[in-house]
Parts: C-alpha cells; sequence; structure tokens
C-alpha cells in the first residue's frame, strides 16, 4: 500500500514541479537548512462538479489507497465545496479535493465547462496516471480568458486540468523554523512573493491552523491557438496546533482556504 502511495505522490510531486519551478528553488532552500527530508503536509487538487470528473471521482483513487474521508467546506462566495481526506498513517499527506458548482455559475460558463467536460474520456478519470494528465479537453485562449472573467477557479482548472494544485510544506517537521512569520520572511528575503489576500498568515493559534502561501508561477501554456503565460501552481506552508487529546488538528479552516484559492488570482 505505501509503495503504491509513494508511487503516487511522486508522480504528483514531478507533474507539479515541471509547471511550478519556485517550488523547486523553495524545495532546495529549505532542505539545505534541514537535516531531514522536507514534510508535505497535504496536496490539492481541483475539478467541476460535472460526470465524469466530479470530486468524488478524484477522491476514489485515495479511498483505494486507505484514505477515508475528512471535512466538508463550502465555499458560497467562489462557488465551491470542498472535501478533505486523510490516510490512517498520520505521516502520509492529506488531500484536499473541491469542485467548482457550475450549475450555481452563468448560463455561459455552465455551456463553456460543460463542452470541455464532455471531452474527457469516462475511461480515463479511472485510470492510474489521471491525477497527473493534466488537460482532457481542446481549449483555446480567448476560452480561457471568457471563463476568467466570472471564475479564475474554472479558468484555472480549464487550463491545467489535473495535477496538484499545491504541494505544501509542514511547518511542524522543520527544524530550523517553527512559525509561518519566519517562513515567509525567508521567502521574502528570497525573492519569492507571498500571497498577502486575508494578510500573510491565515488562521491562528486558536483555530489551529496557520498557513501562507507563495503566489502562483507564471508559465507559458499551449493553447489551441497560441502559447500565453499564465498563473501555473504555488507552493504552502501550514503549522498545526495540537487539540485538547494532544494529538496535532487534522481539518482546514475554511476562510483561510478561501484566501489560499486566490494564490492562482492572475491579478496577483
Amino acid at each position: 500500500m505505501h509503495n503504491d502511495l509513494n508511487a503516487l505522490f511522486s508522480r504528483l510531486w514531478q507533474s507539479y514541479r515541471r509547471v511550478t519551478p519556485s517550488a523547486e528553488r523553495i524545495h532546495q532552500l529549505l532542505g539545505e537548512r534541514e537535516s531531514h527530508p522536507i514534510v508535505n503536509d497535504h496536496i490539492a487538487l481541483r475539478t467541476f462538479n460535472l460526470a465524469p470528473v466530479r470530486l468524488d471521482k478524484l477522491a476514489g483513487h485515495f479511498l483505494k489507497l486507505g484514505y477515508q474521508p475528512g471535512g466538508e467546506y463550502h465555499f458560497e462566495a467562489k462557488k465551491l465545496y470542498a472535501r478533505h481526506y486523510e490516510h490512517p498513517d498520520p505521516d502520509v499527506p492529506k488531500v484536499f479535493i473541491s469542485e467548482l458548482l457550475v450549475d450555481q455559475c452563468s448560463v455561459q460558463l455552465q455551456a463553456i465547462v460543460s463542452d470541455l467536460v464532455a471531452q474527457t474520456n469516462p475511461g480515463a478519470v479511472d485510470a492510474d496516471d489521471f491525477l497527473t494528465s493534466g488537460r482532457h479537453w481542446k481549449l483555446d485562449y480567448g476560452t480561457y480568458r471568457s471563463l476568467l472573467e466570472e471564475s479564475e477557479y474554472a479558468a484555472w482548472t480549464a487550463a491545467w486540468g489535473y495535477r496538484a494544485n499545491h504541494f505544501t510544506v509542514s511547518i511542524n517537521h522543520l527544524e530550523s523554523i517553527k512559525t509561518v512569520a519566519q517562513i515567509n520572511q525567508l521567502l521574502k528575503d528570497h525573492g519569492f512573493a507571498i500571497n498577502t489576500s486575508g494578510g500573510e498568515v491565515k488562521g491562528s493559534p486558536q483555530e489551529l491552523l496557520e498557513q501562507s502561501s507563495t503566489l502562483a508561477d507564471r508559465v507559458a501554456l499551449e493553447f489551441t491557438d497560441q502559447v500565453a503565460t499564465v498563473p501555473s501552481c504555488f507552493y504552502e506552508f501550514a503549522l498545526r496546533y495540537p487539540k485538547p487529546d494532544g494529538n496535532l488538528y487534522s481539518g482546514f479552516v475554511a476562510a483561510s482556504a478561501d484566501k489560499i484559492f486566490e494564490s492562482t488570482h492572475a491579478s496577483n
């Protein structure tokens, strides 16, 4: 089981780092300061609430590897629903999967996204490599821009398809850094931009979780009609606090996650 998990997360990391050069540099920066490997707290995936790519289909890849459903999260303004999943082994990264509630969006967006998703082979969703398979539809740059006007989330998901939207450094497992503020300062000292939406540090000890993130890299992406520079993925940092029973809190804070989503906003 763990061999399968390790192989999946290795594929997810390789897919992610190819389009997130800053994450590779930050990983190396931290690795030079630490005597132990960098621990990944969680990854996040994005999708649409349309068959055959609904959240539950993505989650199935993790459930068959021993994961169990955790909390549910609602983001009404962004029209998103999310769940997180945990493995019985606390050292295995958590998984946060969200989906756009397409039926709550404009008629125009519904038509565009429905057309894109209809191009997906249902059998491909069950394939072992689906979570790193990228885009399953043809997308021109004008359609991407049209989606972007209404929903950054829809545009990002249409452009990038299936891959990890971010990986997350577990600050709890670092030796040289103990707070989110410290890691933010280290990143800024090395020229990395921090997501300031909702403040540089999101969450609080009272909520048992503090987080921050870089802004998404901007990289060249091939559309059907041109190559354009668009936001790709970002790197997140999480510090978890113990619950009354002494175990670290393993869930997520919706208000903080809401601001983390904005790490991929093109306006940034």
